[in-house]
This record gives C-alpha cells, sequence and structure tokens, in this order.
C-alpha cells in the first residue's frame, strides 16, 4: 500500500515515521516545501503523479495558547485550506482511504464529563483555540459529508487528545503546556531558580498522551482502517491536573523548587477529557504512562534542543 502522509515534518508525521511497523508500507511523506497543502493545484498534481491508495492528513499549524491568542486568523485560514484541499483534492483523484486527525479542541468547553464522538458541534468552542478548532471542525465534517454522498469513500477522523513527545516544539511563546513545562522547569534547575511560575490557580486539567502512542494508533488504523468508526477519540481516559504535571516533571528532573501561581494568566478550558469508550471496543490502549512519556520526552530535549 502506497500511503500519502502530510505534515511528515512535524511531530505527529515524525512518530509516525519511525514507528516500527511503518515499514511495511509505502510512505510518501513530504515536507511542507516540497507541497505546500495551501495549494490546491499542487496538491492535484502530486496526486496524479505519484497516485497513493490511502491519505493519512496530520500536517497542520499548531501551537499553545499564546500562539492561538496571538494570530488566530492565520490558526484558521492555514488549517481550513490545508484539510480542505488535501480531503477535496483526495476525493476527486478517487482515492478512497483517507484518515483525518482532529483535535479535542474540537468539543464544546467547559464540559466535565468525559466528551463523546458525538458532541462535536452540540456546544460553544473555547476562545482561546477557537479558530483553529473551527477549522478541523469543518475538515471532519466534510469528511462525513463525503462519506453520506458516496459511501464508497470512507474518510474518517482520529480525535487524539492533547499530544507531547519526541520532536515536539519546547519554546513557550509556540509550545503546548507539557513540553513548555519541561522547557520552564529545565531553565529553573539549570539556573538554580528557586521557583516556577504556573499560569492560573494549576486546578485546571488536561489529558496528555505520549506521542509514540498516538503513532502507534494511527498504523493500528492503517491495518484495520474497516473497522474505524467515522469519528474516534485517541486518548487515555484519564486526566492530571497542570499542577500534577509540574510536580510529574520536576519529579523527573529532580527539581526541588517551589510553584507561584499568576491568576491573572489565561489557562484555557477547565477541563478536556475524551471519553475511550469507541477506543476500547476498537481494540486499541495507549502503552506509556505519564511518567515513562516524561522520561523519554526530556531525553529528547536534552539530546536535540540545548
Amino acid at each position: 500500500m502506497r500511503i500519502l502522509l502530510t505534515g511528515g515534518s512535524g511531530m505527529v508525521g515524525r512518530n509516525v515515521l519511525e514507528h516500527p511497523s511503518i515499514s511495511d508500507f509505502e510512505v510518501l511523506a513530504p515536507s511542507s516545501s516540497e507541497l505546500d497543502l495551501r495549494d490546491f493545484g499542487a496538491i492535484q498534481a502530486y496526486l496524479d503523479q505519484h497516485k497513493p491508495d490511502m491519505v493519512i492528513h496530520a500536517a497542520g499549524k499548531v501551537g499553545g495558547i499564546q500562539a492561538n491568542i496571538k494570530a488566530p486568523v492565520s490558526f484558521l485560514l492555514d488549517n481550513l485550506d490545508m484539510g480542505r484541499n488535501i480531503v477535496w483534492a483526495s476525493y476527486q483523484a478517487k482515492i478512497k482511504q483517507l484518515i483525518n486527525l482532529g483535535s479535542s479542541c474540537m468539543y464544546p468547553r467547559n464540559h466535565s464529563a468525559p466528551l463523546r464522538e458525538e458532541m462535536v458541534l452540540k456546544g460553544e468552542l473555547e476562545p482561546t483555540n477557537e479558530g483553529y478548532a473551527l477549522a478541523k471542525v469543518t475538515t471532519a465534517r466534510l469528511c462525513e459529508y463525503i462519506m453520506r454522498e458516496d459511501p464508497s469513500f470512507q474518510y474518517k477522523t482520529l480525535i487524539p487528545c492533547n499530544i507531547y513527545g519526541r520532536f515536539d516544539k519546547f519554546d513557550p511563546a509556540h509550545s503546548h503546556l507539557l513540553p513548555a513545562i519541561i522547557h520552564k522547569v529545565h531553565v529553573a534547575k539549570t539556573n538554580s531558580e528557586n521557583t516556577v511560575e504556573i499560569w492560573g490557580d494549576g486546578t485546571a486539567r488536561r489529558e496528555f498522551m505520549y506521542g509514540g502512542d498516538l503513532s502507534d494508533a494511527i498504523v493500528h488504523a492503517i491495518k484495520d482502517f474497516k473497522s474505524i468508526p467515522s469519528y474516534l477519540n485517541i486518548g487515555l481516559g484519564n486526566d492530571f491536573s497542570i499542577n500534577e504535571y509540574y510536580a510529574a516533571v520536576a519529579e523527573v528532573m529532580g527539581y526541588t523548587g517551589k510553584f507561584e501561581h499568576d491568576t491573572s494568566k489565561p489557562v484555557g478550558m477547565a477541563r478536556k477529557l475524551v471519553s475511550i469508550e469507541r477506543q476500547q471496543q476498537w481494540g486499541w490502549a495507549p502503552r506509556h504512562d505519564l511518567q515513562e512519556g516524561i522520561k523519554k520526552t526530556y531525553s529528547y530535549y536534552l539530546e536535540h534542543l540545548q
């Protein structure tokens, strides 16, 4: 099987490419300089030339809360253009199988219960990353509409929880919560600083899964494509408070300083935990616990970003 993997230079794509079982397939993973997904004609030409059997759409403009607040226009337009273009070009090229990666940002804000797949578009989105979420929702709906009009096309959407791990972004201006914590605590330890600042009171809860586990789910989806429902959460089924993430990172690094809270800073949703009921029925589960994932991620950070 020949697979086109978009976002092959990003964190998710690079984790997929280093998965031990991905060598079972012929994978095309052009960088954004080789294939600009915002250029519909370029995608058409690429698909016509290479004729993949399946597309995995893992590309996206991603970032943490600061980046989303600062640049909502590009987070909406870039992700909307990329998603619409690759899905519609795949349809026109008569590619029957596509795996689209959504995001748990697609779900309504301020739900304390686990977020089920049927809850997409059932409430207000989180304002701090609304542009990104709208683009992801639209792309997922386009996949659903195509299947509705012609069931011979099977365009499925995986909805991962927050992801961290190898190949992550650690600059706090661009990173998500957990890699930002790793960077902040490492800097504090290196500079012998006694305190680290936490945005908000630290009680907001987040679900972070190790990127190697998401790549394993994607490979499992390739091999068992027919069994995937149209929307499928990929997650842990449990979450931790922001304070607990800071404590876990500090324990891994051996940092013994204190944490101070700045309650004037934005924190986003109070909780965002995906339901894994469908995932369990599908027969897949992640392998890394939080400590193991942080250790592997911190090892990558020390090797590559110092």
